[in-house]
């Protein structure tokens, strides 16, 4: 089975239905039932306006990168990017192929 990691590439103040979009992605990927979600919250980015976001102490709202990625089966994961888009219409989705190494196993 092939699996895909999907990112999303948001910032602080991205919302959703009056909510911080990543946490409204979130529970997206939850009710989808997606197997794994991890929220990255960066020190520094930019994107297409090529405007640097920093967390540097002397500016306030800085409005810093969060990037959400989701792991699933590729046909799980593609089946929800149309929603998604519905969702975040604007904002930068990257999906690539990935090899899943589960957890080992001990027994004692």
């Amino acid at each position: 089975m092939k699996h895909v990691i999907l990112r999303i590439y948001l910032s602080e103040k991205d919302s959703y239905r009056g909510k911080a979009a990543y946490h409204a992605v979130i529970e997206f990927f939850k009710k989808a039932g997606i197997a794994g979600v991890t929220v990255h919250h960066c020190i520094a980015g930019y994107g297409v306006d090529h405007v640097i976001h920093t967390a540097n102490v002397l500016r306030l709202g800085a409005d810093l990168p969060i990037i959400v990625q989701a792991v699933d089966a590729e046909d799980k994961i593609r089946s929800i990017i149309p929603k998604l888009r519905q969702m975040l219409p604007r904002e930068l989705m990257i999906l690539q192929e990935v090899e899943v190494i589960p957890p080992s196993v001990v027994h004692k």
